[in-house]
């Protein structure tokens, strides 16, 4: 060891910056042709570095791992207990879910779960009443649209819960918009996904790219800091996906071809998809016609 320098790395001169590619995930695998998703260190830190102070993470907490390290919600459940000096529990992939009600009947103590809609549904029947958990402070919930019966067994508990509705597609980097639920009302039948993080822009356009009034379903295209490099090897898709922001100079936008509207309140609500694409447990499957 004693052979190797101990100063620090020259950045400039090994070329790092923060436009470097941080990971590939892929998407949309169902139609044998996955589409990589080129993601900067740049875009996960903005989303980190947000999300620390948002799920209100602590020291000296926990996390599960109980989704696939191919889903992008994992980004979340692993470098967010590490940059707050806590504890990843990495659960095992089989049966994960099984796993997770396990380790909240033990009581066990969690900072934050992320979870998919469907997840939701599975710890509402497996669970009772006590164990959905007073020991988890926050249930980050995204990959597919939110409803109100999802979270009816914490019905009562959101003033002890953080219920978290997390949009946001993969070329956004993890999640872009946020919406905490402040009163489960089984009236209500989808639940808003919020407003932008922290430097980034949510805009609904109408097909001539012009700004659609409140109220209006448009296509809910993002901008900002998480819009991702684009697609690996596939410049013409990215081309497609990702373009000019017609609202602000020298930044990009990706349409993401979900409809959505603004509220009077200013929280986005999400109205469905423009294109064929759906969404099983929060993994995007394009059908093939």
């Amino acid at each position: 060891m004693a052979d190797y320098s101990s100063a620090n790395l020259d950045r400039e001169k090994i070329g790092l910056h923060s436009g470097n590619l941080a990971y590939v995930i892929y998407t949309s695998g169902s139609t044998g042709l996955p589409k990589g998703v080129m993601v900067e260190h740049k875009n996960v830190v903005n989303y980190l570095s947000w999300a620390i102070s948002a799920y209100c993470a602590e020291a000296g907490g926990a996390a599960p791992v109980n989704t696939s390290l191919a889903f992008d919600a994992t980004v979340t459940s692993i470098f967010l207990p590490l940059l707050s000096l806590s504890t990843v529990v990495m659960l095992p992939e089989d049966n994960s879910l099984d796993h997770l009600s396990r380790e909240l009947k033990r009581k066990r103590q969690f900072t934050l779960v992320k979870l998919t809609p469907a997840h939701m549904d599975y710890l509402q029947t497996a669970l009772a009443g006590s164990d959905l958990g007073k020991q988890t402070r926050a249930y980050v919930i995204g990959g597919e649209a939110l409803y109100a019966h999802n979270l009816m067994r914490w019905r009562g508990m959101e003033n002890e819960i953080a219920l978290i509705n997390e949009y946001g597609p993969t070329e956004a980097t993890v999640g872009c918009c946020v919406y905490r639920v402040p009163v489960i009302d089984e009236r209500q039948v989808s639940v808003p996904i919020g407003r932008p993080i922290a430097n980034t822009a949510c805009y609904i356009l109408d097909e001539h790219l012009m700004l659609s009034p409140i109220g209006a379903v448009g296509e809910l295209y993002i901008g900002g800091d998480g819009v991702t490099r684009g697609y690996l090897n596939r410049a013409d898709l990215t081309a497609e996906r990702f373009i000019p922001n017609p609202f602000k100079a020298g930044d990009r936008l990706y349409r993401t071809g979900d409809l959505a509207r603004y509220r009077n309140d200013g929280n986005l609500e999400y109205w469905g998809r423009n294109d064929f694409q759906v969404k099983i447990r929060g993994y995007r499957i394009e059908l093939v016609r």
